[in-house]
Order: C-alpha cells, then structure tokens, then sequence
C-alpha cells in the first residue's frame, strides 16, 4: 500500500481554495477516518464511498484508512469531496494510477451505486481551480455543461466512478441504471420571465415610469409609494426590461452565486440578463441576507447583484431584514460572520420597494374609505427606518390611475425605446468614468461627487437650502447630486443644471407619510 493524493476544491463564498486530498492505507484495526476539518455532511462521505467502491468491485481493504484534507486549518463542507476522497483512496489501495491522478481536480457527489451525481458550486470552483494553475477537471456528467462554460481547464465529464478509475489506469465494471438528473432549479426565481414584461402594458403613471427610466439609467434606487392597483409591482417587474446586458465580469458573479446557490441552469449558458429578485414579506433575514447552518448560503441580496431586488408590501418585512440590507446597499456586498469562518457574497443591487399607505391600503387622497387611525398609519409607515429610506434616491408616489384622462390614443412606450436611452445614458457615464473603478451615477463616491463633479455654485443653491432646513443629510445630498448626473446623461447634458437639480429633488421626495 501507498499514498495516494488528488485534488479538490473547498468555497467560501464566491472564493475558492485548491485542496490537497491525502489517503493512507495503514496496518491496524478497520478503520475510516477524515481528518482537515471536515464538516458532517463531508464525515457521511466515509459511508458513501464504502458503497459505491464496493459496487463498482474494488471494496476497501480491511485496515486503518486515513483522509487528510489540506490545508487543515481551513473549514470545509459539502458533498463535493467524495470523489477525490474515492480516487485517494484507490490510489493508495493501488487500484489506479496513483500518478496521474495526484494532479487532477476531482468534484462530485458519489451515490451509493457508484454514479456520480452533480453538486452545486461547479462554476465558482473551476474559476478558483484554473486561477491556481490546475490544467485538468473531473466533474460529474450532469455538470458537463456548467463545467465547460470556464475557457482554459480539461473537462472530464464521467457518469460513474467505474469510469473515473479507467480514467486514471485502473480496472473497473459497474451495473450502469438510469444516470442521476441534472441538478436544476425547478422554479428558477431569479432568470428572465417566459413572457417578456413590457413597459407598453402599463397605462399612464408618467411619473413613475419615468422614475423606473432614471432608477435604470443610473442604478439608483427606488421607492413607491400608492394605493394597491395602481401599477407599483407592474412598474417594478419591468425594470430589468430597460437595463442593459450584464458585463462579462457581472455575467461570471452572477453565475457563480446562482450555482453556489443550486439555481444555475447551466444549459442557458452565463447568466447574461440582470437577474430581477422579489423575495416574499415573510422571508428571514438568513433567507434575504444569507447565512445558514455551518456555511453561509447566498441570500436574495447576493442573487440580486447586478440586478434588481424588489420589496413588494416593504413595511410588511421584519425589520431585521430591512435593517440589515444598510450595508450592502452602502458597500455593494455583504460579509457574513460564522463560527467557521466568514463568507463574502456580492450584493450590489439595485433596491425597489413598493408600499401601501396604510395597512388596509385605502388612506389615498381624502382618505374617505380607509379603517385605519391615525397610530396605526404612523406605526406603519415608520417600520421603513429613516437611515433605510435615506439610502433610497427616489421616492414617489404612484396614485390610482385614471382610465379616462389617459384614453388619448397614444399608445404607452415599449421597453425597447426606453432601453435605447438608458443604453445611451449609460455610455456617457461609462466613458465618464473609462479611468474610474466604477461604471454608473450611483456607485460615485461622496467626496468625489462634490469636489470634481459639482455643480456651479449658482445651481446648487436649491441644495444647499434644503440642507440647512434639515431636508436633507449629507448622504442625501449625495443622492440627489447622483439623480442629477442621471438625469443630465438622460438628455445629454455635460453638466447637471439647476432644472436637472430641482427635478432629483423632486424625485427624492419627502418622507413616506
């Protein structure tokens, strides 16, 4: 008996590490050990490849098996590791060739009945894997074609285990069933609608879609406020409608979390369409922001990035989900802290919340018909905190929309023609900030904002009031000041002016009442 060695690769986050799986055979009590903190779902491996290597005719020989699992200060988790512990394991029983497998990357689930079965994660783990120089990959045949969406790596796509040990020299037979199903979401949430959502299905609410144009054009973030009916949801499903393709680095983020999340269908190809997220009000913060037990998970916020994520009935949500949403909308990601380790997802997204004016959500206008008094509406509207409101660039009212002042024989415009001026818009900033490490109004920093990139002094004296007034915080200011850029690259001005400054105040509002 031998030392056998191969690869694998161990994710925190959207960051992987290449980890070296060793296995000996040693003279002693049968025994099946995992050493390298391993977590227990990576401890049920042992189980595992005892069935599926017996199935395949090559049982474990009756004596000490160690599994060690490097670097071993770093946690690890999953069912992934099973393969590259089997092929360690045969190596060192001297079933395969222990040399060419020692520099192989192995991923995959084992069945019982020896077959490989795919796991989430495959994208995020052959980036790491070929970023660390590893030139050739083994996967799982239902993760073929996810595997094969990374340039410059091998890909092995293999069924069973039978297979991978021809693979590697050695002598193997096994009873081929059914193969195991391609791991895919059955409701992926997150990917384009069957139907495309158009902006010409909605009827009137001017302001409002112009804000969404704006919302899109420049990345900001958006609130509406009205009765129900009037359109919000409507407005907001469209939004992704208007945005541009996602970037060949934001395709790749995007990708990745969906697939550490087991939601990437990997037969659509990268993910090339901002995703557009709309969690329920009932949703944990775990669920929203990510975490879980042991390893933290992506939440709504990381498979929003780069997209839209949408807070229908927002005053409905805890308020630890909202309260918890400050950071990422201020830092573009979120970190969260384990007992095991800390986990880093992306998570700039761009935030949509829609709102009642009560909680029986008749208190519009005169407010005749609404049941609700007057503590109830305060105490509704004040689970939206002001530092999460503070954070919103826009906030508009959206009211019920009258069918007969708007039957003018127009027809509303499609998304196509608002596209094409966000797509312009977005061109100007680009080139704006060619030699920036950001690409959009939203993402400028502060002081930036208001040194190189301020407006006359003559024009923001409308800010500078509504400062002094205790309208506006600084971080609103700095709100408004993005709007304005938006709102210039909108109609091609080089400059915001004191008309593109008074209609982001416009559009920034007031506070939710």
């Amino acid at each position: 008996m031998s030392l056998g060695r191969t690869l694998a690769v161990a994710l925190t986050g959207l960051e992987g590490t290449v980890v070296e799986v060793e296995a000996d055979v040693s003279a002693g009590l049968p025994a099946f050990s995992v050493v390298g903190l391993p977590d227990s779902s990576m401890l049920q491996a042992r189980d595992r490849v005892r069935g599926a290597t017996g199935r395949i005719g090559i049982p474990l020989a009756a004596r000490r098996l160690t599994v060690n699992l490097c670097p071993a200060w770093m946690p690890k988790s999953g069912s992934g590791f099973d393969l590259a512990i089997a092929v360690a394991v045969l190596a060192a029983q001297e079933e395969l060739d222990a040399s060419r497998a020692a520099g192989v990357v192995h991923l995959g689930e084992l069945g019982l009945d020896g077959r490989l079965r795919p796991v989430p994660g495959i994208l995020p783990s052959l980036l790491a894997a070929r970023r660390e120089g590893v030139a050739r990959v083994v996967v799982p045949a239902g993760n073929a074609e996810e595997a094969r969406l990374v340039d410059g790596l091998e890909i092995v796509a293999l069924a069973d285990l039978a297979e991978v040990v021809r693979h590697h020299g050695g002598s193997a037979r096994l009873r081929r069933g059914p193969l195991a199903p391609v791991l895919a979401s059955e409701e992926p949430d997150d990917l384009v609608p069957t139907v495309p959502l158009d902006f010409a299905d909605v009827i009137g609410q001017a302001q409002a879609r112009r804000a969404a144009e704006v919302a899109a054009a420049g990345g900001h973030h958006l609130l509406m406020s009205g009765p129900p009916g009037a359109g919000k949801t409507m407005i907001a499903a469209r939004i992704p409608s208007i945005l541009p393709d996602l970037t060949d680095a934001d395709a790749l983020d995007v990708s990745a979390v969906h697939s550490i999340a087991g939601r990437f269908d990997a037969r659509r190809g990268l993910l090339r369409r901002p995703p557009f997220v709309d969690p329920h009000h009932t949703s944990t913060p775990a669920a929203v922001v990510g975490g879980g037990a042991g390893v933290a998970l992506p939440g709504a916020i990381s498979r929003a990035h780069a997209g839209v994520l949408f807070l229908d009935e927002a005053p409905e949500f805890p308020a630890r989900v909202l309260e918890a949403l400050r950071e990422p909308l201020e830092t573009g990601d979120i970190t969260l802290h384990r007992a095991r380790g800390v986990t880093r997802y992306p998570a700039r997204f761009q935030l949509v919340l829609a709102a009642n004016p009560c909680p029986c959500g008749r208190g519009w206008g005169k407010g005749e018909d609404c049941s609700c008094t007057a503590m109830a509406r305060r105490r509704y509207l004040a689970r939206l905190s002001g530092p999460i409101l503070d954070r919103v660039d826009m906030r508009i009212a959206v009211g019920p929309v009258d069918l007969q002042r708007e039957e003018t024989g127009v027809a509303p415009e499609a998304s196509a023609v608002i596209a094409e001026r966000v797509r312009r818009a977005r061109e100007r900033q680009a080139r704006r900030f060619a030699d920036r490490p950001w690409m959009l109004n939203s993402q400028i920093p502060g002081p930036l904002l208001r040194r190189e990139l301020a407006p006359d002094r003559a024009d923001r004296r409308l800010l500078e009031r509504a400062i002094e007034s205790g309208r506006l915080t600084l971080r609103g200011h700095d709100r408004v000041l993005r709007v304005a850029w938006t709102l210039a690259d909108l109609e091609g001005r080089e400059r915001p002016g004191s008309e593109q400054i008074g209609l982001a105040l416009a559009l920034r509002g007031g506070e939710v009442r």
